[in-house]
């Protein structure tokens, strides 16, 4: 009997293992958890004194609300699964977390008499009672988890990431979302307030995840389609803390991202897109091709992933899974959702490649769909590696420095000034890091430092005086009371050189 029980576990091993979910993804060794968080960011304010709807005074938290979703890996699978229309549920408190039960069912009844419009009262009911593999509340894994904070498109909620969400916690991974929500209004502004909004919410986000025991926020992705996948570009310029970004179908406004600091994108971009728009169609668009931040952004290990049978809002499960067949139109619903599994599975690899180290991810993302798995003519695949020169900022700079030397400074000042003429050191900036390497006990270094700000600003008299300064530390007496000297021609009034010009000589 023993044996037989054994046999029949090892028979039915695979199957546990291979329950899928949408678009048949792969749920992973984990079970899965999720939480939703009703909270502020009151470093913002969001609500007007007056309501811009009614005009009203408004009574309530005028600061900006932020609830998230939150999918883990969980201890056990124990409890009931959220049917899938939990998930639809919680857009309806997105900005009124009192919002009375009756106004949620209504706004529940809204949502499904419009998907049964799309697919039938039947499939739209059986969608919204399916099953799903996340249990709410449900205790965490012991352990810390890399963490992917992922923003939705434009006006969209926060369970759109549901599906995705579910599929890289079980791998092992914690997944926090916000709606993508306007600066003051319900719906997003298409310009740069809006764009430095949400990613102001993704900052928000890496901040909150610091307060869950179960992230590890050493490693710190950010994912996001459409709208959502040009702004977590903002979001990493400003926050190195995020050491990866994926962005699906991603807006490509060259307006806004002609806009970005790339000097300061330097991490691994994967980058899934649509199929290709022919040049009249862009023509009759009229979007301005002269700029793309996928060439801009040479610093970044870009993967790029063209899905030929999906169009923009396929890379929304929570949109794919209503469309009605009229959709689809030159590929079939099965065609567009093994198009999203693929999709999902090179961002496991993505992010378990640059989250964790892990080789066989790695692998995976350095090949095409075809090579990985995928049936033919279904993905083009177009990887660019990154320019491993250094990078034109002050931190790429100074990382040259202590690689090449400080006695290379104004060569390698002036190679990276070369490469971007909006990297530039003001006589301010040379003059305190020079001060910082003295106190620092970096003598030598501070002087070639200040000898690169009289390099650039001859005619700087106090530049001279800190260059002089330097010279003393170093004991060279010749040289300080050459620039003390110096000083002095370029500013008679300069006390501070008359006085250790007395005390040298």
């Amino acid at each position: 009997m023993r044996y037989f029980l054994l046999v029949l576990l090892a028979a039915l091993a695979p199957l546990v293992r291979a329950e899928t979910g949408f678009a048949n993804l792969e749920r992973g060794p984990h079970s899965v958890g999720f939480r939703l968080v009703q909270q502020y960011d009151y470093s913002r304010s969001y609500r007007e004194k007056n309501d811009v709807v009614n005009g009203q005074p408004f009574a309530g938290e005028r600061a900006r609300p932020v609830q998230t979703l939150i999918w883990y890996p969980a201890a056990s699978g124990a409890g009931t699964r959220l049917p899938y229309s939990d998930y639809i549920r919680t857009e309806a408190t997105d900005i009124d977390y009192g919002r009375a039960k009756s106004d949620v069912d209504a706004f529940m009844a809204a949502q499904l008499k419009s998907a049964s419009a799309a697919i039938g009262e039947a499939q739209a009911r059986a969608k919204f009672s399916q099953r799903m593999w996340a249990v709410r509340d449900a205790a965490p894994l012991a352990g810390k988890y890399p963490v992917v904070v992922y923003a939705p498109g434009g006006g969209s909620p926060a369970h759109e990431a549901a599906d995705v969400g579910e599929y890289l916690a079980s791998h092992g991974y914690v997944v926090i979302v916000s709606r993508n929500l306007g600066t003051r209004s319900y719906l997003m502004t298409v310009d740069r307030e809006g764009a430095e909004t949400q990613a102001r919410d993704i900052g928000f986000l890496v901040s909150y995840a610091h307060t869950l025991p179960f992230a590890d926020t050493a490693h710190i992705a950010a994912a996001g389609w459409s709208w959502g996948g040009m702004t977590n570009l903002f979001a990493a310029a400003d926050d190195n803390r995020i050491a990866a970004v994926i962005s699906l179908d991603g807006t490509r406004e060259p307006d806004l991202t002609r806009m970005l600091p790339v000097s300061r994108l330097t991490i691994p971009w994967l980058y899934i897109s649509r199929k290709l728009a022919t040049i009249s169609e862009l023509n009759k668009r009229g979007i301005e091709s002269s700029f793309s931040l996928l060439n801009a952004a040479r610093h970044m290990q870009l993967y790029q992933v063209v899905m030929q049978p999906m169009v923009h809002v396929d890379f929304s499960p929570e949109a794919l899974r209503f469309q009605p067949p009229s959709h689809f139109e030159d590929y079939t619903r099965e065609e567009v959702e093994q198009a999203y599994y693929w999709t999902a599975r090179y961002m496991l690899a993505f992010v378990d490649a640059y989250l964790k180290n892990d080789a066989a991810g790695l692998a995976f993302v350095q090949r095409s769909p075809t090579q990985n798995g995928a049936p033919r003519h279904m993905a083009l695949y177009e990887p660019r590696a990154a320019d491993t020169g250094p990078v034109a900022t002050r931190a790429g700079f100074a990382a040259e420095l202590a690689k090449r030397g400080f006695d290379h400074a104004v060569e390698i000042y002036t190679t990276l000034h070369g490469r971007d003429g909006t990297f530039v050191l003001s006589e301010s900036d040379i003059n305190a890091w020079g001060y910082e390497l003295l106190r620092s006990d970096r003598q030598a270094a501070g002087v070639e430092i200040f000898k690169l700000g009289v390099t650039l600003y001859p005619n700087a008299s106090n530049l001279h005086d800190s260059l002089a300064e330097g010279y003393e530390a170093l004991d060279n007496k010749p040289l300080a009371i050459a620039s003390y000297q110096r000083s002095l021609e370029l500013d008679p009034s300069n006390g501070h050189a008359v006085a250790r010009l007395k005390a040298l000589k």
